[in-house]
């Protein structure tokens, strides 16, 4: 009785051993999303769609763990497919995608204006605004240390000595019923990437500008670890700040949107 009780113990601590390292080599595809900002989310009252929505997003994979990159993104494992998935899926709306290319432009404030007046003024509260960020602005999208590395702020112009849009500021009180308060997160003072991430704002990381970036940067003397074109986009890609979502390239990504009925705003 002794020989098949201890067979059938085996095979189940073979089986559980199995599915633990099976696990963990999946683990070493793609990374858990970075965090988003700890602070409450600000997103109106009765949103559950877009409540839904920001809660995958928080659990969906991202990859940071790149090595090398090529100029033409081909496979899904190269992009944060299920964050951009879910995206384009989205069940409420208005929907409305921005084409941002400006660092130093208003582009965050309206953004933030577009967003008040749809839920507040129109009474939209599933209205879901995402940045399609490209050309300089996507400068704003890379944290601090990669800024630091490669003097980010000689490509971003006097106006950034570092990347302040990626810093909330600090303001009045974080009761979304309180929308009129002039020194709160509706405000002026809203208009940073985490303050509108914690709205439910979603900003898209493109590929290609990474590349043209990491160009940029090498051709410009900028690359202290003597990187090939296609490791230094990789570096870049691994430091995107959190909640940001990779897609294979913004424009072109736009397109998908469109097709499933965002609206696109310049």
């Amino acid at each position: 009785m002794d020989a098949p009780q201890n067979r059938r113990s085996a095979l189940r601590q073979l089986g559980v051993g199995l599915a633990a390292g099976a696990a963990g080599l999946a683990s070493l595809g793609a990374a858990e999303a970075p965090p988003l900002p700890s602070r409450t989310a600000l997103l109106p009252p009765g949103a559950t769609e877009l409540k839904d929505l920001t809660e995958r997003l928080a659990h969906a994979p991202r990859r940071r763990d790149f090595r090398a990159v090529p100029m033409i993104l081909t496979n899904p494992d190269e992009w944060d497919r299920e964050a951009l998935d879910e995206v384009i899926a989205y069940r409420g709306g208005p929907k409305q995608v921005w084409d941002n290319t400006d660092l130093g432009g208003p582009w965050l404030n309206v953004m933030r204006n577009s967003l008040n007046t749809q839920i507040w003024s129109f009474r939209h509260s599933e209205f879901l605004c995402v940045s399609s960020t490209h050309g300089l602005a996507h400068l704003a999208l890379f944290d601090q240390g990669i800024w630091d590395k490669y003097q980010l702020a000689k490509l971003a112009g006097e106006k950034f000595k570092t990347n302040t849009l990626m810093l909330e500021k600090p303001g009045g009180s974080d009761d979304p019923r309180d929308f009129q308060n002039a020194s709160g997160p509706f405000s002026p003072r809203g208009s940073s990437i985490p303050a509108l991430q914690r709205r439910g704002v979603v900003f898209l990381a493109c590929h290609n500008a990474i590349w043209e970036i990491s160009r940029r940067l090498r051709d410009g003397g900028a690359n202290p670890d003597s990187l090939s074109l296609d490791a230094m986009a990789a570096e870049l890609s691994n430091h995107l700040i959190p909640g940001v979502v990779l897609t294979p390239g913004a424009v072109g990504t736009m397109l998908q949107l469109q097709q499933a009925g965002f609206h696109y705003a310049k």
